[in-house]
């Protein structure tokens, strides 16, 4: 009796806190009642939507699995396919990985009854066109997005309006743009109604963006964003808050917000990792994207590269980093090869064989074969990537066209047509609202317009472009929501072990008119008195800024965090402590290493079916999905079958003299953007952390 009343209370509990959105406390009381075996069909499902809300994707997709179980051995044939529908949909959504998404669809199709139309039958339709669109098989997914649609209709609106957005964006991809926008439009009618559950909603909200970024319709990408992330604030559960801050960080790099960017899609880092794994690559190659811009080629190489081990494609980032370090002849093998064959990675935004996907590689072989002299080369992609503009009907990808062909035209000796076609793009950036992508082609115009003589033309289209660069390099980041703790070095930790970031707090700052002075950086008190370039700030005193002293006053020594960590602690005893054993556990926890194992096993049965099938291109991407897992596996299990652990002390160390750091740098870029700036760029912080001066600054700081 004792017992059933506890149980009771336990389910009461998590039924009143998941009602108020509190999803740890009611997770916290489900699981103390699946303790209990307290939970029904009903209320596992119920949990696996609070486990997924409170961060617990593993847990969310297990609980799923055994409710199928149950119902399959009852019978319930429905309701098992039901639940075999769930696992797929968060293995499409949250993994990425397309081979154990089949294998539930096979396990759920075997259980529906064809001459029904249930809301199962529905969203096994929904997952299996997503499935088919990621996988590149735009026949098949045309087919079931009508099924998704037509089913839910009848029996789930929700279903009905994620049906509708693949609908839509098969559509758009069958070249029929206009009629693919309004069904999108339409989808997200629904979303805002407020009639469909929050998952729903958000992933309606989520691939409706994708889509449009893909189109490289940013106008519109930027206005369902906010609408979004609007809905975010108050609604969103599971991945979808980090899913939001990679959308807008997209979009701030679009309008020249670098630093605001990167803040950005560090935090949908922090958000994302309990949720994604191998998907953590797509903000990851957003940053690298960003730190190229910011001319950080050390941490946009970071990035990609963290992407690519994750399964990840990096291109066409990567390639062009080469570019801007130099290396031309890499970057051109690597365009190259990533044109010739591109990874099958299920990319929302830009799904395989389609010329999206195609476009900003061509672009960039345009760029590296003018600069590899390869001319030739340049013009056949330059000719493709015009004809992916007129298909998709995009301001932005004809602008990216119209300097691909000014490029051509420059290198070819036309410097009259190549000024037109640069003068064109600009002018089509503008509009876009993209001051960066303007400003690179009123370069361009001015080395046309040098080619031509036209000294007076060059000089203001150079001046012009390089004032809108050089704010554009200068502008502060906002103050975010929570702060960027992660940075350069912090690629690794988004796939390693989790930190939980403190929110910063930014005190006032006082600026004030200095005379010429020396560099300073030295502490008053509890403030500290920095100067730059004549440029006086006054900030109080933290951990950080200390950091920053000890790095300023040896430029180009390496410290280890360690050090810097010990030396900050006037008490032996405590700096003992700080360094002393003890890790954050394992990588990988004894759950996530047996989930890893079920997926690796539905994989290779996915490789058996396609072997016999002779489905290549489905085996190519099945085995690329196996061996990502078997790296995560290696990397988190070391010789002798041993768990590796994450954050040791020198870990810990790294974790927070980078957060102090970065807090501190922030602290001083409100007070002056340029400081902040200079620091960024100056600044290395990771296991060994530097200060590498400024040549523009060369004078040695006073400290």
């Amino acid at each position: 009796m004792t017992q059933a009343s506890d149980d009771g209370s336990a389910l009461d509990r998590a039924r009143g806190a998941a009602g108020r959105g509190a999803w740890a406390e009611a997770y916290a009381a489900y699981l103390e009642a699946r303790e209990a075996d307290g939970l029904g069909p009903a209320e596992l499902a119920d949990f696996a939507g609070v486990a997924y809300a409170a961060g617990h994707l593993d847990v969310a997709i297990e609980t799923w699995e055994r409710l199928h179980a149950d119902l399959a051995r009852l019978g319930e044939d429905n309701g098992a396919a039901g639940a075999a529908v769930r696992v797929a949909m968060h293995l499409l959504f949250d993994t990425a990985l397309m081979a154990p998404v089949r294998g539930w669809l096979r396990r759920a199709e075997r259980l529906l009854d064809p001459a029904e139309v249930t809301g199962a039958h529905a969203w096994f339709a929904v997952v299996r066109a997503f499935e088919r669109l990621l996988s590149g098989d735009l026949d098949a997914a045309r087919t079931w997005a009508a099924r998704a649609v037509e089913a839910g209709t009848a029996t789930d609106p929700a279903a009905a309006a994620i049906g509708r957005v693949a609908q839509a964006r098969l559509v758009i991809l069958g070249g029929d743009v206009e009629r693919g926008l309004g069904l999108l439009d339409d989808a997200g009618t629904a979303a805002m109604s407020g009639d469909l559950d929050a998952l729903s909603t958000g992933v309606v909200y989520c691939e409706l963006v994708c889509a449009l970024q893909g189109l490289a319709q940013y106008d519109l990408a930027e206005q369902w964003t906010e609408a979004m992330e609007r809905w975010a604030r108050t609604n969103a559960v599971g991945s979808l808050h980090g899913r939001c801050r990679v959308h807008r960080a997209e979009i701030m790099r679009l309008r020249g917000r670098h630093a605001n960017a990167e803040q950005q899609v560090l935090l949908a880092c922090e958000e994302l990792r309990p949720y994604v794994r191998r998907e953590l690559g797509w903000p990851l190659t957003e940053l690298g994207r960003i730190r190229l811009r910011r001319g950080d080629l050390t941490g946009a190489e970071d990035a990609l590269l963290a992407a690519h081990r994750l399964g990840w494609d990096p291109e066409p980032g990567l390639s062009l980093v080469r570019l801007a370090g130099g290396d031309v002849d890499a970057a051109a093998a690597a365009i190259r090869e990533a044109l010739a064959r591109p990874l099958p990675v299920p990319s929302k935004e830009l799904p395989p064989t389609s010329g999206l996907r195609r476009a900003p590689l061509l672009d960039a072989q345009v760029r590296i074969a003018v600069a590899g002299g390869d001319l030739e080369t340049a013009r056949i992609a330059a000719r493709e990537l015009d004809e992916v503009a007129v298909r998709f009907e995009s301001t932005a990808l004809a602008a990216s066209a119209c300097r691909a062909r000014g490029e051509v035209l420059l290198a070819g000796g036309d410097a009259a047509a190549a000024s037109e076609s640069f003068a064109e793009a600009a002018l089509a950036w503008s509009e876009v609202g993209a001051p960066y992508e303007t400003a690179e082609c009123r370069l361009r115009l001015a080395d046309a317009q040098q080619a031509l003589g036209n000294r007076r033309a060059e000089a203001l289209e150079r001046e012009a472009a390089r004032t809108e660069l050089e704010r554009i390099a200068h502008e502060p980041a906002a103050e975010a929501s929570q702060p960027a703790t992660a940075e350069r070095t912090t690629v690794e930790q988004t796939t390693a072990g989790r930190t939980t970031p403190e929110r910063a707090t930014v005190e006032p700052a006082a600026i004030e008119p200095a005379a010429i002075e020396p560099d300073t950086f030295v502490r008053e008190g509890d403030h500290w008195k920095v100067v730059l370039d004549g440029r006086r700030v006054s900030v109080r005193d933290s951990k950080g800024m200390h950091h920053l002293a000890r790095l300023l006053a040896a430029p180009g020594r390496e410290f280890h965090v360690l050090d810097l960590v010990a030396a900050d602690s006037d008490d032996p005893a405590v700096a003992a402590v700080l360094l002393g054993a003890g890790d954050a556990g394992p990588l990988l926890d004894d759950r996530a290493k047996q989930a890893y194992r079920r997926r690796l096993a539905e994989i290779e049965e996915d490789i058996e079916e396609a072997g016999a099938g002779h489905d290549t291109a489905r085996q190519e991407q099945a085995a690329l999905e196996r061996d990502f897992l078997i790296g995560e596996l290696a990397r988190a299990v070391g010789l002798g079958g041993r768990d590796r652990h994450a954050g040791a002390a020198s870990e810990r160390a790294r974790a927070a003299v980078t957060q102090a750091v970065r807090k501190a740098i922030g602290r001083l870029r409100d007070a002056s953007p340029p400081l902040g700036d200079h620091l960024d760029r100056t600044i290395r912080t990771g296991t060994y952390c530097a200060y590498a001066p400024d040549p523009r600054f060369p004078s040695p700081w006073a400290t």
